[in-house]
């Protein structure tokens, strides 16, 4: 059994991390876009707007929504495997809180996404789009009116971090919630002790400051996000990994398809817990230590500079060095094996000189590498890889559920999902 690192579990009780071994914080296609991989059925771009052309703008509320029409940049229709075909490596780069605060990383990370042609998932945390001047109107659950455990952003910072989601729906990405206040801990305000009514609550007040912005800032010269949020809005991620058995309830009466909020999971693939897609932060080789780390920046740091995100510099160039090779690790074993997907957390913040950032920018580089190789190799986002799930065959998913960490398919591919099913009893596979 792998050993996993016990640091980096912020907001939670001793029990609790002693319990899970592992915690979190919660502050494409080869050629380019266009081209189709027939192999994989996640491939040409679906249409930018209706007709092709400028799309039909319908105001939604107070116009700080609006419907466009179909999403730009998305990929084909998606399709089951055939008999004996590889899966698709998936990998997801996701982003907690997606609050632009003028350090240049949201602009940053839409470009290189744009030039790597991925797509993410932006967990937007609907405080964001609050000015603290209003903050009032939020109404946390077992906390006090306006309490929050993140800062709200000033009015600029709301200004651009609108524009950025706006250029983020745009470019095909995927906007989910980090709900609101960011309230971590086992006392009695976190969301750990959230009833499922409690996180309905959340949820509805999240997907408000999304909605009503333009009521709430005053802003009037500036584009709606151009998505209705009740549809674009069907998976979030927890802060700090907590709460997710009762929030669970609530997200199936929303309609919602995934949540990303499991405290920590193996490099395998997913299944569903009451109902939802259950696609959990994973456990990554973590380069010369005998522990795995979770794919998350904030678990990097917690074990190179024990939760100090201003360390001395001249721990950077091998800090940087390590978190880059983890996530490649991570990408590797799962390529070269199982072909589980890759999912990594991140946040827009500077921590240690920024190295988070770099390795998240150089692993996402290395990947592209792989898949311009010709590698079967699909950046996406939650809800792009939750498409991919939802029409593979029962039979075929269990078949791929039943490959361990590292687990090599049987015989290959071909032999491996030939007719699909359980495993036969001499299936046998190397371990990487």
């Amino acid at each position: 059994m792998r050993r996993i690192s016990r640091r980096g579990m912020l907001g939670l009780g001793a029990g609790a991390a002693a319990a899970l071994g592992i915690g979190g914080c919660g502050t494409g296609v080869p050629g380019g876009p266009g081209k189709e991989n027939p192999a994989e059925g996640l491939g040409r771009e679906r249409g930018s707007g209706r007709g092709g052309g400028e799309p039909e703008v319908k105001p939604i509320g107070d116009g700080s929504t609006a419907d466009t029409g179909a999403q730009p940049r998305q990929p084909a229709k998606p399709r089951p495997l055939e008999p004996g075909e590889e899966p698709p490596q998936f990998v997801v780069f996701s982003w907690d809180g997606a609050g632009d605060v003028g350090n240049g990383l949201f602009p940053r990370f839409l470009k290189a996404a744009r030039d790597h042609d991925a797509r993410m998932t932006f967990f937007l945390s609907g405080l964001y789009l609050l000015p603290e001047s209003k903050k009032r109107k939020y109404l946390p659950p077992n906390n006090a009116p306006g309490a929050s455990d993140i800062g709200y952003l000033t009015d600029a910072h709301i200004r651009t971090t609108l524009q950025n989601l706006r250029q983020a729906w745009l470019d095909g990405h995927e906007i989910g919630t980090h709900f609101n206040g960011h309230f971590c801990g086992d006392g009695y305000g976190s969301v750990a002790r959230w009833t499922p009514k409690q996180w309905r609550s959340e949820i509805d007040q999240a997907k408000s400051f999304v909605k009503e912005w333009r009521t709430n800032t005053g802003f009037d010269d500036l584009d709606p996000l151009p998505f209705d949020y009740d549809r674009e809005l069907v998976g979030g991620r927890t802060p700090c990994l907590l709460g997710q058995d009762n929030l669970l309830p609530t997200a199936r009466e929303l309609g919602w398809r995934y949540d990303a909020s499991s405290p920590g999971g193996l490099q395998v693939w997913p299944g569903r817990k009451q109902g939802i897609w259950d696609l959990p932060l994973q456990a990554v080789p973590f380069p010369g230590r005998s522990f795995e780390v979770l794919s998350m920046d904030y678990n990097m740091l917690a074990n190179q500079s024990l939760n100090s995100t201003k360390a001395p510099p001249a721990n950077y160039p091998a800090w940087r060095e390590q978190a880059t090779e983890a996530y490649i690790a991570g990408f590797r074993r799962a390529y070269e094996t199982n072909r589980a997907p890759l999912f990594i957390g991140n946040h827009f913040e500077e921590w240690n000189g920024g190295i988070y950032m770099d390795a998240v920018e150089e692993s996402l580089k290395h990947i592209a590498r792989e898949r311009e190789k010709g590698g079967n190799v699909r950046m996406v986002s939650f809800r792009q890889f939750t498409d991919w799930l939802d029409v593979q065959r029962p039979e075929v998913l269990d078949r791929l559920r039943s490959l361990g960490v590292g687990e090599q398919p049987a015989g290959g591919w071909k032999r491996f999902l030939a007719k699909g099913g359980k495993r036969s009893a001499d299936d046998t596979a190397g371990t990487a």
